[in-house]
């Protein structure tokens, strides 16, 4: 019987986003194949907490910089003592420490990039030259990692996160029921956003966007909610009184079943400009066959297929409410599902990390 594959991931993020839940999924996933998965981040970070619900055995580590000598070390006898085989980094910060530790200790070394703004050139930023494999989530990142970083083609690939498509079924959620859980009444017609509240999500463009929508179609009863948490909470609050929308807009935080929120409401509008890798918010409507308007920020147009959504100018308040507008005059039958599950279901990326996983080691 073949030894299991051991992979170590680091995360130095404290936060909760696309980024944190794309490392949680692709553990699950990789150990329904045999793989077994073990996780270094920081003592009071969210993922913490995440992967000890999952059974992930969690290593609690300083991560102060990329200089941390005592970090690096404590990682290299970490892997030397579990045998760890791969050793796959997510941040800037961890990148460093976790990518030397691996060289030093004789694992192999998997970068994943998950942001789409572009990394500092510089000869002295050589880290990700020593990965043995980039997994970068979006095509844009791989091309421009190619082209600006001196990554060897053979070297990277993109790796979109992989959805699991038994939870996002829009067959398994009744619509009125998950209308209900978030107050919507029959009448409103419901424009959400689901992100972390952060400032290149752009939630003063989805509020501006909403105020111009609101004035323009005064017989519509349209409600804007916005799902998610972060550090921009109290300015969405400032914006949402300064452009007195107090009463069409509902902030209801982080929400646990997202595809519940997708059910509920009638279209999804992704208004980032910058640093997306290919957006889970995104992806999840997609399986949920939602009407959506994305700007076309980072890697969004990988998903494009037929008119699956509307992709529209980033930072373009006006392409913004006409996207949106475009859904509001007649009904829109979307069915992008089907597509999705061929090419971007936790499944799909299992597999391709597996060949990856296979390809390093041998």
């Amino acid at each position: 019987m073949s030894k299991k594959i051991r992979v170590l991931h680091t995360e130095w993020s404290d936060g909760w986003g696309g980024q944190e839940i794309r490392i949680i999924n692709e553990m699950k996933a990789v150990r329904l194949k045999g793989v077994e998965v073990f996780l270094a981040c920081r003592e009071f970070s969210a993922i913490k907490d995440k992967a000890l619900k999952n059974n992930i055995k969690v290593f609690t580590l300083a991560f102060k910089g990329n200089g941390d000598l005592k970090t690096l070390l404590a990682l290299k006898r970490i892997i030397q003592n579990y045998s760890i085989d791969i050793v796959n980094t997510h941040s800037g910060k961890d990148t460093w420490v976790g990518g030397l530790a691996a060289k030093m200790a004789g694992a192999k070394f998997i970068r994943t990039r998950h942001l789409s703004n572009r990394i500092n050139h510089s000869r002295l930023n050589f880290i990700n030259e020593l990965a043995d494999y980039i997994f970068t989530t979006g095509e844009i990142v791989r091309n421009d990692m190619i082209k600006y970083n001196r990554i060897q083609e053979n070297k990277i690939i993109s790796m979109p996160t992989g959805i699991d498509e038994s939870i996002f079924n829009p067959e398994n959620y009744k619509k009125d029921e998950c209308r209900m859980k978030f107050k919507l009444i029959d009448d409103e017609i419901a424009i959400g956003i689901l992100a972390v509240l952060r400032q290149f999500k752009r939630h003063d463009l989805f509020l501006r966007a909403a105020k111009i929508l609101i004035e323009k179609y005064p017989d519509k009863k349209l409600v804007f909610i916005i799902a998610g948490d972060g550090p921009q909470k109290d300015n969405i609050k400032n914006i949402i009184n300064q452009l007195n929308l107090v009463s069409n807009v509902r902030m209801v935080g982080h929400i646990n079943n997202s595809p519940e929120f997708l059910s509920a409401i009638d279209i999804l509008v992704l208004s980032s400009d910058s640093k997306e890798g290919v957006p889970q918010s995104l992806m999840q409507g997609l399986f949920m066959n939602k009407p959506i308007v994305a700007s076309d920020a980072g890697s969004t147009k990988d998903l494009i297929n037929k008119n699956n959504f509307q992709l529209v100018e980033k930072g373009d308040i006006n392409a913004l409410v006409n996207g949106v507008s475009s859904f509001l005059h007649k009904s829109h039958k979307v069915s992008s599902r089907k597509h999705m599950m061929k090419h971007f279901s936790s499944s799909v990326m299992a597999k391709n990390i597996m060949n990856v996983y296979t390809k390093i080691l041998n």
